[in-house]
């Protein structure tokens, strides 16, 4: 019969249960004004990243998730924004709306050909 041994479990590490939570969550707000504060030309984003106690590479998945939602733009353009600016996204737009529009002329003319 073998003789069971105990295991030494001492360690510098906390051990964490598996049901504890250690992710930190940050309101939209907060990561809103970090993306912000990243975009300013004088901040640099590993100083910031420092400041605020997160890693670099999350303020640019934070900016990235923000963009793709659309709430960087509407955030960061005030009242008073170049409207130079706005009317060449505005032309843009249009743009695509009607070569999207002139495609689907051909396919309907196309399908009703058939």
């Amino acid at each position: 019969m073998q003789k069971k041994t105990k295991r030494a479990t001492h360690s510098l590490v906390p051990v964490v249960q598996a049901n504890q939570s250690t992710r930190t969550i940050f309101t939209e707000q907060f990561k809103l004004d970090a993306v912000r504060r990243m975009q300013e030309p004088a901040c640099s984003p590993t100083a910031l990243a420092l400041e605020l106690g997160i890693r670099r590479n999350q303020l640019y998945k934070w900016a990235a998730a923000l963009k793709h939602t659309g709430a960087v733009l509407a955030a960061a353009t005030p009242a008073t924004a170049d409207p130079t600016g706005e009317i060449a996204r505005l032309r843009r737009q249009l743009l695509a709306a009607q070569e999207e529009n002139a495609i689907l002329k051909k396919f309907d003319a196309y399908l009703t050909k058939r």
